[in-house]
């Protein structure tokens, strides 16, 4: 069996898919929903944060895109300029340069998770269902590391003192009361990871009877190819060694040769 066809799985015949139609149709949609629901999470914000504080009293809010910050940002640049805390530029360089990109190669694993039918899928599967979850530790770090990240020479920062914001939740900082929530993106992309999950489940029910028998068959043909390579054991003297050489071994053991009798 070839790498690739152990990679593939089993091909579904005819007969059986018209017979199972809903079997094989399901984890097919639920990744295909999931891939699309992924791709449009990228278009709202992941997370939310609202800052009030009495010399604002309209509040403060920070809208994070996978990104890009909006909402009242410069606002709260001038402020950390006070506190020590660091430029937002500064924050998920990495991360948000290829964010866009890497959601939308997520997407494209789902798809192509459609074709295929072995455990392999959970290469392609995996990382949408594991990807909202490293955002959110990923964000998590991120105001960790601006809470712990004052500038020393800063008016405010020895007052402020070292914190961590909660990713969700109610918070507080410095003067301001925080709270923070995940945007719809976020909610998007949690939906998409339980399709995810989901059509997994349905992707093993269905392909798995199939595998087994699959590689069942497999071992079978090589049993028989096995058994059909191996010589049959004889204790006969091989019908096809020459007969004066059979004839010299019997002298050599102490019995007459026989007589050739037949006419000349």
């Amino acid at each position: 069996m070839s790498i690739i066809t152990r990679i593939l799985g089993p091909k579904v015949d005819k007969e059986e898919l018209t017979e199972h139609q809903g079997r094989y149709r399901k984890p097919k949609l639920l990744f295909t929903v999931a891939a699309l629901v992924l791709g449009i999470s990228i278009l709202f914000p992941y997370w939310q944060l609202k800052l009030e504080a009495p010399q604002f009293p309209d509040g403060l809010d920070v809208n994070a895109y996978v990104n890009r910050l909006e909402g009242d940002v410069q606002e709260l640049e001038g402020l950390n300029h006070y506190v020590g805390i660091p430029s937002f530029d500064s924050g998920a360089v990495l991360e948000r340069s290829v964010s866009v990109a890497g959601i939308l190669v997520l997407a494209g694993l789902l798809l192509a998770a459609l074709y295929i039918h072995s455990r392999w899928v959970l290469v392609l599967a995996l990382p949408a269902l594991v990807f909202p979850f490293f955002f959110m530790a990923d964000m998590q770090y991120w105001l960790w590391n601006y809470g712990h990240s004052l500038d020393p020479v800063a008016p405010l920062s020895s007052a402020v003192g070292e914190f961590t914001p909660p990713l969700f939740g109610p918070g507080e900082i410095a003067q301001f009361d925080t709270l923070a929530w995940p945007g719809p993106g976020l909610i998007l992309a949690l939906a998409a990871a339980i399709l995810t999950g989901i059509g997994l489940w349905y992707h093993r029910k269905a392909y798995k009877p199939l595998v087994e028998e699959m590689f069942a068959r497999e071992a079978r043909r090589a049993e028989q190819v096995e058994a059909a390579g191996e010589p049959a054991a004889t204790d006969s003297v091989d019908t096809d060694e020459p007969h004066e050489r059979r004839r010299g071994q019997l002298v050599d053991e102490g019995q007459p040769a026989a007589v050739d009798r037949s006419p000349r």
